[in-house]
């Protein structure tokens, strides 16, 4: 390891960037929260103009007087937890589990550094993606060569990444990220039905976003391809759709306040 690499490891491993790192855990657990009030409101039939997904969490969040200040606190914390699992991936660290768990942090890495640009670009004045430009994207990709099939495999990743979630809620493999010293018992039982509702609860919502990829591509409809908030409104459109949507809603809270719990209890 060189002295350029070495300092770029401590700078990763650094207790500011962990501090940080666990501000944007909390964070990502209040975008959550939105989520589930706006599918909420969805499944109600009282929703607004937003959608349900993140971007339209973080624009209902960016409307409050305190909206503003609370987005450069989400942008910041996503970005130093984007740094956090990155170190992960690269240097690694005890809790390692193989190549797969480094690809996994990688994949974070990158979701929360994503979250934190739109963070900060709608805190700058800037609006998230709208449905029509990401299928407007959608719709350039299928119209390239081999574009049809380029979105099917990122259907299927999308649908791979939500059979992990459901996984990982199921199993209960989230425990291994956390160091429960000092808990108590019943703080410990509660974390751990929290996560695995709450991933469960993502896992559903992003394998209906997956497969609605695939369909996309398969029909050449890129309107079908718009992202968590179209997942959601699909969702409340089926057969008992309206309890069905407020227990997804209902999952998507365990899994904000779960994120608090996380915050607390990562392992460094």
């Amino acid at each position: 390891m060189t002295a350029g690499t070495r300092s770029a490891a401590q700078a990763a491993d650094s207790k500011p960037v962990e501090l940080l790192g666990r501000v944007g855990l909390a964070a990502y657990g209040l975008v959550h929260l939105l989520i589930a009030w706006l599918a909420a409101q969805v499944a109600l039939g009282t929703g607004g103009e937003e959608g349900a997904g993140k971007d339209g969490a973080l624009t209902q969040l960016a409307e409050k007087s305190y909206g503003g200040p609370l987005l450069w606190v989400i942008a910041i914390g996503m970005f130093a937890l984007a740094i956090w699992q990155l170190g992960e991936a690269i240097w690694g660290r005890k809790s390692f589990g193989g190549a797969a768990k480094r690809v996994v942090h990688v994949i974070e890495a990158l979701v929360f550094a994503f979250l934190g640009y739109s963070a900060a670009k709608i805190a700058s004045g800037g609006k998230g993606q709208s449905n029509s430009e990401q299928a407007g994207l959608t719709a350039d990709v299928l119209a390239k060569p081999a574009g049809q099939l380029l979105v099917v495999a990122v259907g299927v990743a999308v649908l791979g990444a939500a059979v992990y979630l459901i996984i990982k809620g199921a199993t209960k493999k989230f425990l291994k990220d956390l160091n429960f010293a000092g808990a108590s018992p019943s703080t410990r039982r509660l974390t751990e039905r929290l996560g695995q509702v709450g991933y469960m609860a993502q896992g559903t919502g992003y394998g209906i976003v997956g497969l609605l990829i695939v369909v996309a591509a398969l029909r050449h409809d890129p309107e079908q391809a718009t992202g968590l908030d179209t997942a959601l409104a699909t969702l409340a459109e089926q057969p008992y759709g309206t309890a069905l949507l407020l227990i997804v809603a209902l999952g998507f809270a365990c899994f904000g306040v779960y994120c608090f719990l996380d915050a607390r209890f990562r392992k460094t």
